[in-house]
């Protein structure tokens, strides 16, 4: 789950506390590519699910507002074999609903959920 008034810690630098408008104003990315290139930083094998494998894998996407919550952001990620990924994002406030954050946080929110299927996916075609 993401949170926009969340504080992250930089690496490093373990007193100094950023909030997520702040690395992203400093790095320009998201808390997903900054996750995926930790893990390119340590990798030691060519065997490494990529946001990029994951992103390519996408064919399209809706965005839905319930009539009855319309801050509520729902992403629907439909995958090139067919498989469907849902994310969600709502603010506990509705005034703070924000339609790109929205959108931006459901997407992530289905991506985080694609990882775990694309690493057990990566880790059978390990084992034949």
């Amino acid at each position: 789950m993401t949170h926009t008034n969340f504080n992250y810690t930089q690496l490093g630098e373990p007193n100094v506390v950023e909030t997520d408008k702040q690395r992203q104003a400093r790095t320009g990315l998201s808390s997903l590519e900054i996750s995926d290139q930790a893990s390119a930083a340590v990798q030691k094998t060519p065997n490494r699910v990529t946001l990029d494998s994951m992103v390519e894998k996408i064919d399209s996407i809706d965005y839905i507002h319930p009539e009855h919550a319309p801050h509520m952001t729902i992403a629907v990620l439909y995958l090139e074999n067919g498989y469907i990924l849902v994310g969600k994002s709502v603010p506990a406030d509705a005034e703070n609903f924000d339609k790109e954050l929205g959108k931006k946080f459901a997407y992530e929110d289905a991506l985080r959920q694609m990882w775990p299927l694309e690493a057990y996916l990566l880790r059978e075609r390990m084992s034949v």
